[in-house]
């Protein structure tokens, strides 16, 4: 038997922040799922992390065999037919996107520092107080060997950025053979994108999204990658997207049991954020960043203790020195005050910015005519929908040929559409085998199902009206990838489903990577003339509008639970005015009228959160 080491004695202090600093303070989210999927290969040589979906593995093998080609590597396809296809697809293409990352970073590293080289854009990308971009500067005036000695000194110091990967736990469909026979576990689409992620040679970060999914969160322990070696050395790291601090308590004491270390909480704005919008109970980004920051040494000690004494109980050695905690947060930022003022006031590792690089051709793929179509979209063009299959809300855009071709099909008679990929397949109220409610085989069934009930005119339309608003999510978000790069899109489908977070609307035109970074770290502005209120503003705007339509959508069927859980959200709003009337004095870097403005805007949504009435409760 194997005597565990004796848990290390270790200080009760730690510094939070990075001990190897990043080279940027901002991270790019993933965006859909083919908006990032190469985003790695545009940034990475810059220093800037960037997250890839990878839950699309058709979408991940056709861009293998693209790289591939651009590359000049040999490509074997692998096909449905393949052994355990869908983690190979996505092993192989990670392998592929880190070979690619890595050849740049040698090149770069030998480029001379003149005018034009990719080796002076990494360093002129950096926030003018990084420790790399004040050595650069003082390189630039340095002569003979103490200029070459700066030279070598930054090359050594330059990192790529990381290869990022994203899984949305709540898409782990199961799989069957071709019999109709279930697959085992391992083949659910979540637990086959995790195992190609963890067989591949990447090292860099996981994002788990959506959830707590049990089992996908308990396959990671079986990968030694998620584990430390004997250096402390997390080859793979596990970073969890939360919306408030609860959840990451949850999930954090969940993985811990097991060993695993959370190396960040991601903190994500309920309803200020792009894709899939998953609403607090009324809790703002203020309020929640606060309790992270209150509860961060207790949160970091419970889990740091539960997560070494599991690796003991394995017979592993368990950390001998305390790993890294990243708190990070995205959804809605805006400006660069807003950027440090979150960074230094809550003490956080980071920033993403993720809806405004869909306005940069040259890091994500946006086609064309959508491109054109954001770059002069107004305010009102962005939404929250219900086109997700997933019964999520969903940010969408008004003008999107997708949206378009839907209505289209609807005026045809032939609303919903073909169901090829059934990523989002899950309704089994018609069938014995999961079926997509956006596909056309659901609507048609459930259309006739609804007219059949005899209802009015009215209740009759709505009812069918909500149906036919969901659309196919799998083919939208994977078409603009292959109209950017010409190539021919899966069964000819080329209508576009693009879901920007509504901060873009403060956004207009098309930018480079130069003008984007340049606006984060405050050297340039490139908003457009829209008012734009504080992140913090605007992120209770929405969740006022989104309360106020929660209570029309249920006014005539209201009931005592309703009426305790909105009453719950009300009040948390109504505490998280209070909340940011209380640290308006800390916002200094603001402009002073900027300031009253945020004093106005509080006073007004606290109005309309007064003006609110509940319906009347329907007897029980």
């Amino acid at each position: 038997m194997i005597n565990p080491p004796q848990m290390p004695d270790l200080e009760k202090t730690f510094a939070y922040k990075m001990t190897t600093p990043l080279a940027h303070t901002f991270h790019i989210p993933v965006l859909g799922l083919a908006y990032t999927i190469d985003t790695p290969i545009k940034v990475a040589r810059f220093g800037i992390n960037s997250v890839v979906s990878i839950i699309e593995d058709h979408l991940v093998e056709q861009m293998r065999e693209y790289y591939s080609l651009v590359e000049g590597v040999k490509y074997e396809a692998i096909s449905d037919n393949d052994d355990d296809y869908r983690a190979r697809r996505i092993t192989g293409y990670l392998n592929l996107m880190n070979m690619i990352v890595n050849r740049q970073m040698d090149e770069i590293r030998k480029e001379p520092f003149q005018k034009g080289q990719d080796i002076v854009r990494y360093f002129e990308l950096l926030p003018n107080d990084s420790p790399l971009r004040i050595m650069y500067d003082q390189m630039l005036s340095a002569e003979g060997s103490e200029k070459k000695k700066l030279q070598d000194e930054l090359r050594s110091k330059m990192v790529a950025g990381s290869i990022d990967i994203n899984i949305m736990t709540k898409l782990d469909r199961t799989n069957y053979t071709d019999a109709g026979d279930e697959l085992p576990v391992e083949y659910c689409d979540a637990m086959a994108a995790l195992r190609g992620y963890a067989l591949s040679d990447v090292s860099s970060s996981i994002v788990f999204s959506a959830g707590l999914n049990p089992r996908l969160y308990s396959y990671c322990e079986t990968f030694k990658d998620f584990l430390p070696d004997e250096n402390d050395f997390l080859k793979k790291k596990i970073i969890l997207k939360v919306s408030d601090y609860r959840s990451a308590i949850i999930q954090g004491k969940f993985l811990a049991k097991k060993g695993l270390w959370i190396s960040e909480f991601r903190i994500e704005s309920g309803l200020n954020c792009g894709g899939h919008a998953f609403a607090t109970d009324g809790l703002l980004l203020g309020p929640i960043l606060e309790e992270f920051k209150l509860r961060r040494d207790e949160l970091y000690d419970e889990l740091f203790a539960m997560s070494n004494a599991a690796l003991i109980a394995k017979g592993l050695k368990g950390f001998t020195k305390k790993p890294e905690l990243k708190i990070t947060v995205q959804g809605g930022i805006g400006t660069a005050s807003e950027d440090k003022f979150l960074r230094e006031y809550y003490n956080l590792d980071g920033t993403g910015w993720g809806s405004p690089f869909l306005l940069v051709p040259e890091v994500t793929n946006v086609d064309e005519e959508t491109l054109n179509l954001l770059a002069t979209a107004k305010r009102e063009d962005y939404y929250l929908s219900d086109a997700s299959p997933l019964g999520i809300p969903f940010n969408n855009f008004r003008k999107s040929s997708a949206e378009v071709q839907r209505k289209h099909r609807i005026e045809k008679g032939r609303p919903g559409s073909p169901c090829y990929k059934e990523f989002l397949a899950s309704d089994t109220e018609f069938t014995t085998l999961p079926i997509c409610t956006a596909s056309r085989q659901y609507q048609d069934l459930k259309i006739k199902q609804i007219k059949e009930k005899n209802l009015s005119p009215n209740a009759e339309k709505m009812a069918i009206a909500a149906i036919e608003e969901k659309d196919c999510l799998c083919v939208g978000l994977s078409s603009p990838v292959f109209l950017k790069n010409h190539l021919p899109p899966p069964h000819h489908l080329k209508a576009v489903t693009i879901c920007p977070g509504p901060n873009l609307a403060f956004f207009s035109g098309i930018f480079s990577l130069d003008d984007m970074t340049s606006h984060i770290y405050g050297r340039k502005n490139i908003l457009n003339s829209v008012p734009r209120p504080h992140v913090f503003v605007n992120e209770l705007h929405l969740y006022v509008d989104y309360l106020k339509k929660q209570i029309e959508k249920n006014f005539d069927t209201w009931t005592a639970k309703q009426e305790k859980q909105y009453n719950g959200f009300l009040e948390n709003l109504k505490k998280g005015i209070e909340y940011y009337r209380s640290i308006v004095p800390n916002m200094k870097i603001e402009a002073s009228s900027f300031l009253e403005k945020v004093k106005t805007d509080l006073l007004e949504a606290e109005a309309s959160l007064h003006a609110i009435q509940f319906p009347v409760l329907v007897a029980q």
